[in-house]
């Protein structure tokens, strides 16, 4: 007798829709997209989620109980706590990696800002992605690569410069998205940096 085929997990669902939100909008995604990309019958995700907006906030919900896990994950990877955070960063835009994708992403964005339940997910993940951000600063500067400065202050301009380079890679579209964020995050960096550290640093040519 043949061996039960592995069940599809919810992870898995998941990671597939988020495949396809970077190439559908939030009116243009169907369960059946996402049931074709996972490769599941659309009645399994109906069965799983319901509907297309329980999909969807299962997915928000789901990335953002990871955050903590990515920033462990990318600080066993790197011993500097400034790579860290800079690869990172540039890791977690890989969803935006075209402008359309990019043009996806804001449209989800609208609906995180305009349902109560999708606003209350997307304030975690900021407030999460802030707290850990303060933490490898706290680490930088223990390890002398920051100065001594107001890491809580630092790690909110970190996180508002990230969205802005994306926001401004869109509108350029000159090189790749990954090259504007580890720029415009040295150079919010560049300023705090220790002279060990910035002694130790290689010349670096500007895209």
């Amino acid at each position: 007798m043949s061996p039960r085929p592995r069940e599809t997990s919810d992870a898995e669902i998941l990671a597939a829709a988020a495949r396809v939100m970077q190439r559908r909008s939030p009116v243009d995604l169907t369960l059946a997209d996402v049931a074709k990309e996972a490769g599941v019958h659309p009645a399994t995700l109906i069965q799983r989620f319901g509907t297309k907006r329980e999909l969807l906030l299962a997915n928000c919900k789901a990335w953002t109980a990871d955050v903590a896990g990515q920033f462990a994950r990318a600080r066993a990877k790197y011993r500097s706590p400034l790579k860290t955070l800079i690869e990172l960063l540039v890791e977690s835009s890989g969803f935006a990696a075209t402008p359309e994708s990019m043009a996806n992403f804001l449209a989800y964005i609208q609906i995180d800002l305009t349902d109560p339940e999708f606003h209350a997910v997307l304030l975690t993940q900021s407030e999460t992605m802030r707290s850990e951000t303060r933490k490898l600063l706290d680490a930088a500067i223990v390890a002398r690569e920051l100065k001594p400065c107001d890491t809580a202050q630092l790690a909110r301009l970190i996180q508002q410069v990230n969205g802005g380079a994306m926001l401004d890679w869109a509108v350029y579209r000159r090189g790749p998205l990954a090259a504007w964020i580890r720029r415009s995050i040295k150079d919010v960096l560049g300023p705090y940096r220790s002279a060990n550290s910035c002694k130790s640093r290689p010349s670096v040519r500007r895209a």
